[in-house]
């Protein structure tokens, strides 16, 4: 694996490295915390994982946090589960994200950008006043810390408000786009009881106006824990009986009051996707994120003050917690509300121009659909101010870095990362001071202790195993919601290896310390003991211009045989006949293995996913074992229901 991609697709110059925040921190830490001066991300890495305590005393000294109460101890316990971070400290999230104000009042905190492509700032002082509005009314209410407050909101501002507001006062925030229906809000909100419910009267989306006043309608009769309803009239309309307006409850001008709570205080609920089950509820902390995000966003993501924070992404995915954090580091933060694709498939580059954002982020299918339309970002948009193009949702194949670095810039640092909302952050991805490889990640992140383990525990090199973390994360789950034992949160990452981390992809780390992520190790692909990933052989298929997308799955037969169908959904005008899939066929024996080829070649109308826009493998190989559509996949949590039909029928007409 380390000799695929000898030579660096990119390389940060002397000066960047140089200027970069981490390289900083490396001196300032090797000055005061005895980090290692010499030996580059290396040798910090492997100080940030064996000095885990320094590594993390170091964190919150550099970014300054501000612990109203002092902590005992950096690790109370290391064990995982249950490990205990920073104890006795006590702080504000909120606080934290607020700072800025102090010094920049003027300045955009955010901006927000709809399907016009028109950015509207709100100042920091704006921002901190409607917080402080906001979170003087939450308490008027009897909202309380630990009370859970929910939003069915758009990235809007108004969501970040929530968020921050909910934050101020100890409660615990929650989450979901308007473009979930009915029963996918309430399998993750009945959970949890929410006491407010923030809500729109829809949504616009592809240049049309979606109405989801039925369904708030709904979310209130079916959640009988709320106390308050706050509406906001995105689209206009008046606010239903007993429901607040949004704008008498921002309208004070008031400083905000952070109630300062325990460092493991919970700070928001995030969901799984819920694909074969009610979603997982996992509870993330005050501290736990103030310091992951801090380090992931001020040290790999290099941002800072006069950085513009651009991630597409919903309020619905754990991106958009994330994103909302880069106000942590003083970074002006884009929130766009809108098709990823409208009017026409560059759009995302349009807004990133019109906001001067220096990281974009955005999914690996969005670049490489980009290029199969034939996007020229930097022939049709000024880019200049960008520095870093990121990926995530999946492995960008090689294909998407090449295409990124010929048509954004040949100096552009690219980071592909992989993390999970199951810690809200990344275990591997960017680096300022690296080079980049095409198809690799940069490195592990800092303070994560990553290893690929083969099933017996034994750590590989340049091989693909498991993807592990040895080391508890502040912003691992302090818990799952409605698991008074535990049981499901051990159950979910701990049952393999116990007291390590076992996340659920297959990984390769190279020799040369990069990091390859070939996809679900729960959907892996295993020919005659060969483990495959899927994302390979997608990335192999879909270059072909006939395949819009692909979905692969393994299925072990009764008779201990094994069928590995491929499932291609086709460009408008494609055919597949035996030319084609002739082609498919030759592509994955000639660019991956013999081994990879399908049994058969499918065409279907199309592929599902989440409504976070994964592909959706086990529940399909689930219903093509037999296993009835009820039982397969929850319902709620898929994009397009419909498209289950085809593999049921497929499952039930197979010989």
């Amino acid at each position: 694996m380390s000799t695929v991609n000898p030579q660096p697709l990119w390389q940060p110059t002397p000066e960047r490295i140089a200027e970069a925040r981490i390289t900083r921190f490396q001196a300032w830490a090797a000055e005061h915390h005895g980090a290692p001066a010499d030996g580059g991300y290396a040798a910090l890495h492997r100080w940030s994982v064996e000095e885990l305590e320094t590594f993390w005393k170091a964190v919150t000294e550099w970014f300054d946090v501000r612990f109203t109460t002092p902590y005992e101890r950096v690790l109370g316990d290391r064990s995982m589960p249950g490990a205990r971070w920073f104890p006795g400290a006590t702080l504000n999230y909120a606080e934290h994200a607020l700072r800025a104000a102090d010094s920049r009042a003027d300045e955009p905190a955010l901006l927000h950008v709809d399907e016009t492509h028109d950015p509207r700032p709100v100042t920091w002082r704006e921002l901190r006043r409607q917080v402080g509005s906001l979170a003087a009314e939450l308490r008027a209410l009897g909202v309380r810390p630990g009370d859970r407050v929910s939003g069915y909101l758009p990235n809007i501002p108004e969501a970040a408000v929530a968020l921050l507001a909910t934050a101020a006062v100890g409660g615990v925030w929650t989450s979901c786009a308007p473009d979930f229906g009915a029963r996918s809000v309430l399998d993750r909100f009945q959970q949890v009881e929410p006491v407010v419910l923030f809500t729109v009267d829809g949504y616009r989306y592809g240049g049309k106006e979606h109405d989801r006043r039925e369904i708030v309608a709904e979310l209130r009769r079916e959640l009988p824990t709320l106390r308050a309803v706050v509406h906001i009239p995105l689209l206009g309309t008046d606010a239903p009986d007993g429901a607040l307006e949004w704008s008498a409850l921002t309208a004070a001008d008031t400083t905000p009051v952070f109630e300062q709570v325990p460092f493991d205080h919970p700070l928001w609920v995030l969901y799984s996707s819920g694909t074969t089950g009610l979603p997982k509820a996992i509870v993330q902390s005050q501290g736990g994120i103030l310091v992951e995000h801090l380090k992931q966003l001020g040290l790999h993501c290099d941002l800072g003050p006069e950085d513009r924070f651009f991630w597409y992404t919903s309020t619905g995915w754990m991106m958009w917690n994330f994103l909302v954090s880069g106000l942590l580091t003083g970074t002006t933060v884009v929130l766009y509300d809108g098709s990823p694709g409208h009017p026409d498939t560059g759009a995302q580059w349009r807004i990133a121009e019109r906001t001067g954002a220096t990281l974009y982020g955005t999914s690996a299918a969005y670049v490489m659909a980009c290029r199969k339309a034939g996007v020229h970002p930097s022939r049709d948009h000024d880019l200049s101010a960008v520095k870093c193009v990121a990926t995530t949702g999946s492995p960008l194949p090689p294909d998407g870095f090449r295409w990124l670095h010929d048509e954004v810039r040949d100096d552009l640092w690219i980071a592909s990362v992989s993390g999970g909302t199951d810690v809200c952050s990344c275990f591997a991805g960017a680096v300022p001071t690296l080079p980049v490889h095409v198809g690799e990640l940069q490195a592990p992140c800092l303070g994560t202790d990553l290893r690929s383990w083969d099933p017996s525990g034994n750590p590989l090199t340049d091989e693909v195993g498991e993807l592990v973390v040895t080391n508890p994360m502040p912003s691992m789950p302090i818990r799952f919601w409605n698991d008074p034992d535990g049981s499901r949160y051990h159950d979910s990452y701990f049952d393999t290896y116990p007291g390590v981390w076992r996340h659920g992809d297959w990984i390769t780390l190279t020799s040369r310390g990069s990091v390859v992520i070939h996809g679900r190790s729960d959907s892996t692909l295993n020919r005659q003991g060969v483990r495959m990933g899927s994302a390979d052989i997608y990335e192999a298929v879909e270059r072909l211009p006939e395949i819009k997308e692909s979905l692969v799955v393994g299925i072990e037969q009764p008779d201990g045989g094994y069928w590995m169908p491929l499932f291609v959904h086709l460009a408008p005008g494609a055919t597949l006949d035996d030319d084609l899939t002739d082609r498919i066929r030759k592509t994955i024996r000639t660019q991956l293995s013999p081994r990879h080829v399908p049994d058969e070649i499918i065409e279907v109308p199309g592929i599902p996913h989440t409504l976070t826009g994964k592909r959706i493998e086990v529940p399909v190989k689930r219903l093509l074992q037999g296993t009835p559509l009820e039982k397969a996949v929850n319902p709620g949590s898929i994009d397009n229901l419909d498209l289950l039909t085809h593999y049921q029928e497929l499952a039930r007409t197979r010989p």
